[in-house]
């Protein structure tokens, strides 16, 4: 996030888009829900008729797939009624003259029918976004799991520029992370293309830096992601992946076309997983290591604002459960690595972060005990950085990039009709390894479901509660029907997070191409009684 948590309670106009947070980060968003008790306005985009869109003063109920067909309007309309912020343009950004020019060709007129949105009402939230003193951005998953996840972020960042919200209380563009620590794991380097402190890895100096740290020889390039590596798990001859080490990721259950990813990791000739419950992955793993949980851990988080919090065990370790640094650190070891050896602590691990990190130069085990500071802290004398780019962009100038749109990889046809989307549900956290084994929550959320608009169930035939068969062009699947008007006609949802009902068996039609994140959000399917 560009700005702190506390800053969603400040926004003059919220623009959530992508975004199911009344569910999926339900502690958050009673912020924003303060923001509009005192008046703010909400403008939500989401195909679905979530919590929080009951909340909005407008929701853009788009068509799955279609956000850079609306940003790209609303940046029209921004423009077009002089709603730019030309100082801040001028001192701080580049490329605005060719933003702008592309822009007038994007009307809501032309964006109204890709997004089954009212022009009138696109017109409505850009006005507001562009009035709005400041306006803030949230998003999350719903904006990134598509092919073009990485033009729908720029095309949020050219409406933050054109409107100057950045570096402003109460503005920003903040994205709110998926699961605890993904903003801590990236610091950390758990990305292809960054060392830790996010440092470029094809970049020779960073490179040349790390090497001499760790020890070893490092290549001045970008890592692959997970996507190349299930692709090449059992290949042999360059690049073949033969052994495997999973930390913490039920990856059958969570990852696109589980077929292909069942396969891959049974390609493997040495499966390895590091886990807390011996999950649907973990069953097919050779050797399973049982880790701490976070109560019985000492370490550190990161959280979405930047927060950097240490963790202190509250209770000891079940079993031979080990932390996972100290579990890595013995294979490490045990493979003749002897880099790790100093490793005698969370502390050790944490500090050596501190001293190789420039955004973490300033901290250090000590330093971090009441989680006050939110990174870059350059050095030690820094108070933190609660808010990004107050004063300047660290790279110079924000940059405006000239996006297009483009339609999902694959779209509805006679043969797969309907637009499947999936996400989460309040009751059930990503892949239930931990709230799946509580009574309580099972008691609450037992079985997933599939929203259906009842105009739809009607023409199709199906009652609530019927089961379903429901088919992509990678598979099928069987699950319970739930007719509701949560889901527009012509869409359904459902949750992944029901291993018994593997709805990424149909999922995984395509990559963004820069990332190579998933399309899980855009998935066209077909529905009929089994």
């Amino acid at each position: 996030m560009s700005n702190p948590l506390s800053d969603m309670e400040l926004p003059d106009v919220i623009f959530a888009i992508g975004t199911n947070m009344t569910e999926c980060h339900p502690v958050a968003a009673t912020r924003l829900k303060k923001a509009i008790s005192r008046g703010a306005k909400m403008i939500v985009a989401d195909p679905r008729v979530t919590r929080l869109a009951k909340m909005a003063d407008v929701h853009l109920q788009i068509r799955v797939g279609s956000d850079v067909a609306l940003l790209l309007a609303m940046a029209h309309v921004i423009a077009r009624e002089g709603l730019l912020d030309t100082g801040f343009i001028a001192k701080r950004t580049s490329g605005s003259e060719t933003f702008l020019e592309h822009v007038k060709e994007f009307t809501p007129e032309w964006a109204a029918p890709i997004c089954e949105v009212p022009a009138a009402d696109i017109e409505q939230a850009a006005i507001w976004f562009g009035k709005g003193a400041p306006s803030a951005i949230y998003y999350t998953l719903g904006i990134t799991e598509h092919i073009c996840g990485d033009d729908n972020v720029q095309s949020l960042c050219n409406l933050a520029l054109m409107t100057g919200n950045l570096g402003l209380e109460g503005g920003g563009i903040n994205p709110m992370r998926g699961q605890n620590n993904i903003q801590g794991a990236g610091d950390c380097g758990a990305v292809p293309a960054n060392f830790p402190g996010f440092q470029p890895c094809a970049d020779e100096t960073f490179a040349k830096k790390f090497s001499e740290a760790y020890g070893t020889e490092i290549d001045p390039q970008k890592g692959i992601t997970k996507v190349t590596a299930l692709n090449n798990c059992g290949k042999d001859g360059p690049g073949g992946i033969h052994a495997m080490l999973i930390d913490g990721e039920n990856t059958l259950v969570t990852d696109p076309d589980r077929k292909h990813c069942e396969h891959a990791l049974r390609s493997l000739d040495h499966p390895v997983l590091i886990d807390i419950f011996m999950t649907e992955t973990a069953e097919l793993a050779d050797v399973v290591f049982p880790a701490t949980a976070f109560g019985e851990t000492d370490g550190v988080q990161t959280n979405t604002e930047r927060r950097v919090q240490r963790l202190r065990a509250a209770a000891p370790p079940v079993g031979e459960a080990k932390p996972d640094w100290w579990i890595i650190a013995e294979i490490a070891k045990r493979m003749g690595n002897r880099q790790f050896d100093h490793f005698a602590s969370a502390k050790d691990v944490f500090n050596e972060l501190c001293s190789l990190s420039p955004i973490y130069a300033g901290l250090d085990w000590d330093r971090i005990a009441k989680g006050e500071y939110h990174w870059p802290v350059p050095d030690k004398k820094h108070p933190g950085t609660p808010r990004l780019h107050e004063k300047e962009f660290k790279n110079g100038r924000g940059l405006f990039k000239v996006i297009g749109y483009r339609d999902p990889a694959e779209v509805i046809d006679d043969a797969y009709p309907v637009w499947l989307t999936t996400g989460r549900r309040l009751q059930a956290y990503h892949s239930r390894t931990q709230t799946g084994r509580s009574a309580g929550i099972d008691y609450l959320l037992s079985e997933e479901t599939l929203e259906i608009h009842p105009a739809d169930a009607e023409q199709w035939g199906i009652g609530d509660g019927e089961t379903v068969k429901m088919s992509s062009r990678r598979g099928s699947i069987e699950i319970k029907a739930r007719l509701t008007d949560r889901s527009p006609q012509g869409t359904v949802f459902a949750s992944f997070s029901f291993a018994s009902v593997p709805v990424n068996v149909l999922t995984g039609s395509g990559y963004d191409p820069v990332t190579e994140t998933a399309e899980l959000k855009v998935c066209p399917v077909k529905i009929e009684r089994p």
